[in-house]
């Protein structure tokens, strides 16, 4: 998400910061192709308008044009102005209410409403011990009260038994009896979808609100759509007492000018945002994250919650442990790569690490993208256990049989095995000197606990136009193991290390 918006506002924003001093004209200049971006990113005109005036109006002023650095100065503006825009603080669901609390879920159909109320539902269970209750309002779609209740067997989320011929209204009191009886936290209401926006549908939802008096009534937008979803938000806000906005498709969406604009347009905060198909692809929508991604300043925060929340940190240990004794082999290292494609893969770690996106080109010629995994995976699974263990034993002959097995080539082995000695050397050499590991080997079991790194991501303040956060086990440095031709990565265990070239 915002990739194209990241490299035009952050290629502007670079030739402002590599000046020693800036004028007036310099600014404006700057702004007027800021505003250019945002209308080529599918922001609504009149917010791209009011944005770039506001930021102008700051940066002109004596304190920004006398400033030791005038360009880091625009750039903190630029940063806060986004946040303005995005809407200043995080504002997750609220759950503030009796149980069970009801969430209404409204959007056209193909927003994504039903994969999205089942996202919501594992995110209540799993993150917060909540006990949720999916109920599908949606009468003429074909099976879409089956989806759900596939989607609630997936998930272990109870869904309200499917009733022929009851409409919307009923179904949703039927639900809401039902969660009282069941002692349930929440019950998410999955409405029915248009194509387009009609009077039948805003009718049925402005019944549907009246009757079970939602806590949160929240929009589902496809970001891809762009300004329709803009437009979309305006009439659904105009009839439903909407609390939030969740963005789906963002993954898929480079402009962002949705995320940019419905903020602004409607007043509503978006709360949430789908980063994938997979049912754990969710994530909180929190504007100060968001525009350091935009101007490339990364999310460190976010990449270590998603290392609190899907690292296996019992299995990290041991093998830092056996990283320090120098008995680190390639079903260690096997976890290792597994371990990474849970906090998001390379492509993932890649877009919430600071200064990355200046290095876009490098990346690309690198061919570094999360198919190197899955190659160093399929190695590994066509190795016998015995040569996982000892990979000295891995003579020519066998290395054309796992080439076979693998669908790679002997190169590809070789690399894989001179990175894993280098990997294991660099571990045990590390382990051996006070303070224990540096970058992710702290992250992946040498440094702080799932405590430690939530209260880090909570307290970790944001940090417009400066340097990366130094965060424990996420050295300033960098990750070790991306390492190679991209300065400040480090060496990521799989990645080649110093190999980390073009092949």
């Amino acid at each position: 998400m915002f990739d194209s918006l990241s490299e035009k506002i952050g290629g502007i924003l670079n030739r402002l910061t590599g000046r020693g001093a800036l004028s007036e004209n310099d600014v404006r200049e700057a702004m007027r192709e800021v505003r250019k971006a945002l209308l080529e990113a599918d922001v609504a005109l009149e917010v791209a308008r009011a944005f770039t005036d506001r930021a102008a109006e700051r940066a002109t002023g004596a304190d920004v044009i006398r400033s030791v650095t005038p360009g880091q100065m625009v750039v903190k503006i630029v940063h806060d102005e986004l946040v303005n825009v995005l809407g200043s603080d995080a504002r997750p669901v609220d759950l503030a209410a009796a149980a069970p609390v009801p969430i209404l879920m409204a959007g056209l159909q193909g927003s994504g409403k039903t994969t999205t109320t089942a996202k919501i539902a594992k995110r209540l269970k799993e993150r917060m011990k909540k006990k949720p209750l999916m109920a599908s309002l949606d009468t003429r779609r074909p099976a879409a009260m089956e989806q759900l209740a596939v989607l609630g067997r997936e998930i272990g989320v109870e869904t309200l038994p499917i009733v022929e011929g009851e409409n919307a209204l009923a179904i949703a009191r039927r639900a809401i009896d039902a969660a009282k009886r069941a002692n349930a936290d929440v019950v998410l209401l999955d409405s029915a979808g248009r194509v387009t926006l009609d009077e039948e549908l805003m009718r049925e939802l402005a019944e549907v609100e009246k009757a079970t008096k939602p806590h949160e009534v929240l929009l589902v937008a496809d970001s891809l759509t762009g300004q329709d979803a803009v437009a979309t938000a305006r009439a659904f806000d105009q009839r439903l007492k909407l609390t939030g906005i969740v963005l789906t498709r963002v993954d898929g969406d480079g402009r962002g000018g949705a995320a940019l604009s419905m903020r602004a347009v409607t007043g509503k905060p978006i709360k949430l945002i789908g980063t994938g198909e997979k049912l754990d692809a969710l994530e909180d929508f929190d504007p100060r994250r968001i525009a350091g991604r935009i101007l490339g300043m990364g999310d460190v925060v976010s990449l270590v919650e998603k290392a609190v929340e899907n690292l296996d940190v019992e299995k990290a240990k041991a093998a830092a442990e056996k990283m320090r004794a120098g008995k680190f082999d390639l079903s260690d290292l096997r976890d290792q790569l597994d371990q990474m494609k849970k906090i998001g893969g390379i492509s993932g770690m890649l877009g919430m690490l600071p200064g990355v996106a200046k290095m876009k080109n490098q990346i690309a010629e690198a061919n570094l993208d999360d198919r190197i995994l899955k190659r160093q995976t399929a190695i590994i699974d066509s190795m016998t256990p015995a040569e996982r263990k000892n990979p000295d034993i891995l003579k020519a002959s066998r290395k054309k049989r796992i080439a076979a097995g693998s669908g790679t080539k002997v190169e590809e082995i070789n690399r894989l095995l001179k990175m894993h000695r280098q990997t294991a050397d660099m571990m045990k050499a590390m382990g051996n000197k006070r303070g224990g590991f540096p970058g992710l080997g702290n992250l992946l079991g040498g440094g702080p606990s799932p405590a430690d790194l939530q209260k880090l991501a909570e307290k970790m303040p944001a940090n417009p136009g400066g340097s990366p956060p130094n965060v424990p086990g996420l050295p300033s440095g960098g990750l070790p193991g991306l390492g190679g031709k991209l300065p400040g990565l480090g060496g990521l265990p799989g990645l080649g290390g110093k190999d980390f070239k073009k092949k």
